[in-house]
C-alpha cells in the first residue's frame, strides 16, 4: 500500500469512527472527542517512543508506575514538555475501556495529571488546558455514567484500531494528516463557523508558498489569526524544517480553536520549545511584541468583523496603526489585521493575507490606508481567487502580499479567478493552478488577461484602487462574430426565403386556377 493509499484508507476509517460513535451527539459538538482521543494516542506513543529510545528490550507500556524515579520524570518533562506514567498511556486505558466502570472519571484524572506535570516547567503554558474541551463528564455523551462510558469506550476502541504503522517508521505525519482531515471535514459541515478556524489545504499551500518564496532561511513564522494552525503547518510542509530557526508563532481568540492549534503543533511533531500559540484578541491584546519581526507571516483573518476601533482613543497612537493616520472602520476590521501584520513583518520577509475584496476599492478610511500602503511601497501583489474555495462562504476572496524589500515601485495584479476545479461542495485549487500563480508571481511578467505589473503613478491616479479587475482586463469569452460572413449568410438566407415565397405563391396560384376552371 502506497503512502497515499494508506492515508486515504486511514481517513475513511477515522470519519467512519466519528459517524459511528457520535449517536445523538451533534457532529460539530462531538469533534473534540474524536480529535482529543487522536491527540491522546499520539502523545502517548510519542512519549513511550522517547523513553524507549530505540531499545527493544524496553516496553514502557508494560512497566509499573513505581519504577519511575523523580529524575526520569524531571528529565522527560524538560525534554518533551509533559509526563505520562505507563498506566496512563492510551494503549493501557483503551485495553480495559469496555469494562472500566469509572472510565470517564479516570480519563478526566489522567488528562489533568498530564497537564499538571508541566507545572513549574518551561512548557507549562504550552501544555496547560490542552484537554479542556475533552469533557468526559458532559451530558452530551449521555445522561448516565454508563452511557458516557459506552460512548467514550467506543471512541477509544475506534482510534486504537487505526493503523498508523510503527511510530519509528516515519509515519508520524499520518497523525497530523489524519487530524487535519478530521478538522477539514468538521469545518466543511459546520457552515460559516467552520471557515473561521480552518483554511482549506490547497489555499493554505498557496498562501504559505507566497510568504516563504525566495527565502532560504526564516527566523520564524507567524499567524495573527491562527485558527487551528493549518496555515502554519502548510508553511512547515513546504520549506525545510531546519530553515526555520525559531519556530512557529500564532494568536487565536477562540479558546477551543486555540487548543486545536496547540494540538496540531504536537501532532506534527513540533516540540513545545519550537512553537508558541497564545490566546487573545490580536487587535487589542497583541502578543509577541518582543518576538517580532517575523520573516514569514501567513493569515486568513475573519472577514469584515466588528472591532472597537475609534471607540478606543489610544489605538490611533498604537505603533501598528499610527503610521496610516487612521483606524480601520469599526464595522470592518480587515485593514486593522493588515496593519498589524505589516508592523510584525521583517525587512526581508513577506506576508500573505486573505482579504475581503471590498477593502480594495471602498472609500473613506480604507482608501486612506491603501494610500499609506502604496505610497510606502509595501504592496507587492494582489491576487483575486475563484469563488467558493473556502468553507462557509462562496465569495471570491483576494490574497494581499506585503513586502518591505521590493526592488521597484510597481504593484502586481494577478487574476486567478478562472483557476479552479469544480468539486461537489467547494471549488479546488490544483497543484497546477498553484504553480501557474507562483510562476508569474516570481517572474512579475505581463500575461494578457492574467497578470500585470502596474506603476505607482497609475495606481495613485486611480485613487489607490487595488482591485485586480481595474488593471487586468478579463478575457472576453464571447463568440467572435465575422460581420462580413454573417451578412453573406443573411443575404443567402433572404434569397432562399424569397425563392420559397415565390414557389409558394406559384403553387397557390395554380391551385386557385384549377378551382376556377371547375
Amino acid at each position: 500500500m502506497t503512502s497515499t493509499q494508506q492515508r486515504a484508507a486511514l481517513q475513511r476509517q477515522i470519519w467512519q469512527i466519528a459517524n459511528d460513535v457520535r449517536g445523538s451527539v451533534d457532529g460539530w459538538d462531538f469533534k473534540q472527542y474524536v480529535l482529543g482521543t487522536l491527540f491522546y494516542r499520539f502523545i502517548s506513543e510519542n512519549f513511550a517512543s522517547y523513553i524507549e529510545a530505540g531499545d527493544e528490550s524496553i516496553n514502557y507500556a508494560s512497566l509499573d508506575d513505581s519504577v519511575i524515579t523523580a529524575e526520569i520524570k524531571d528529565d522527560a518533562i524538560k525534554t518533551k514538555g509533559y509526563f505520562i506514567y505507563p498506566s496512563q498511556l492510551f494503549s493501557n486505558v483503551a485495553k480495559t475501556a469496555n469494562t472500566n466502570e469509572s472510565l470517564n472519571t479516570d480519563l478526566a484524572r489522567i488528562f489533568g495529571e498530564i497537564e499538571n506535570s508541566a507545572n513549574g516547567y518551561a512548557s507549562e503554558q504550552d501544555i496547560k488546558g490542552l484537554f479542556a474541551d475533552f469533557d468526559t463528564t458532559s451530558n452530551r455523551l449521555g445522561n448516565t455514567v454508563k452511557d458516557k462510558n459506552l460512548r467514550l469506550a467506543a471512541v477509544l476502541k475506534g482510534v486504537a484500531g487505526l493503523d498508523f504503522g510503527d511510530f519509528e517508521d516515519n509515519q508520524i505525519d499520518l497523525f497530523g494528516d489524519a487530524y487535519e482531515f478530521l478538522i477539514s471535514n468538521y469545518a466543511a459541515n459546520a457552515g460559516k463557523s467552520g471557515g473561521e478556524f480552518f483554511t482549506p489545504q490547497h489555499v493554505s499551500k498557496l498562501i504559505a508558498l507566497l510568504a516563504i518564496h525566495g527565502q532560504t532561511s526564516i527566523n520564524k513564522i507567524y499567524d495573527p489569526a491562527a485558527g487551528s494552525g493549518s496555515l502554519l503547518m502548510q508553511a512547515r510542509k513546504h520549506i525545510d524544517v531546519h530553515c526555520i530557526e525559531d519556530g512557529y508563532f500564532g494568536q487565536e481568540i477562540n479558546h477551543t480553536t486555540y487548543n486545536l492549534a496547540r494540538m496540531n503543533m504536537f501532532l506534527h511533531n513540533i516540540n513545545y520549545d519550537k512553537f508558541n500559540i497564545q490566546l487573545g484578541n490580536t487587535l487589542t491584546e497583541p502578543h509577541f511584541k518582543d518576538e517580532k519581526p517575523f520573516d514569514a507571516i501567513v493569515s486568513n483573518p475573519p472577514y469584515s468583523v466588528k472591532w472597537i476601533g475609534s471607540d478606543d482613543p489610544t489605538l490611533i497612537n498604537d505603533e501598528r496603526f499610527a503610521p496610516a493616520g487612521v483606524l480601520a472602520p469599526k464595522s470592518k476590521a480587515d485593514f486593522a489585521f493588515v496593519l498589524h501584520t505589516l508592523n510584525y513583518l521583517s525587512s526581508k520577509g513577506r506576508a500573505a493575507i486573505v482579504c475581503f475584496p471590498g477593502i480594495f476599492y471602498r472609500g473613506g478610511a480604507e482608501q486612506t490606508i491603501r494610500k499609506y500602503l502604496v505610497d510606502n511601497n509595501y504592496v507587492e501583489t494582489v491576487i483575486s481567487l475563484a469563488p467558493n474555495l473556502f468553507f462557509g462562504t462562496t465569495i471570491a476572496v483576494n490574497i494581499l502580499v506585503l513586502s518591505k524589500h521590493k526592488p521597484d515601485t510597481t504593484t502586481q495584479f494577478i487574476d486567478a479567478s478562472g483557476l479552479y476545479k469544480k468539486e461537489t461542495n467547494n471549488h479546488l485549487l490544483t497543484d497546477d493552478h498553484i504553480d501557474q500563480i507562483m510562476k508569474v508571481f516570481d517572474s512579475k511578467e505581463h500575461v494578457e488577461h492574467f497578470a500585470k505589473s502596474v506603476s505607482f503613478e497609475q495606481v495613485a491616479e486611480n485613487d489607490y484602487n487595488l482591485s485586480v479587475s481595474s488593471y487586468v482586463e478579463a478575457k472576453d469569452n464571447r463568440e467572435v462574430i465575422d460581420i462580413t460572413e454573417l451578412n453573406a449568410e443573411l443575404k443567402t438566407t433572404v434569397a432562399k426565403i424569397d425563392q420559397l415565397r415565390s414557389d409558394i405563391d406559384a403553387i397557390v396560384a395554380e391551385i386557385e386556377g384549377a378551382g376556377d376552371s371547375k
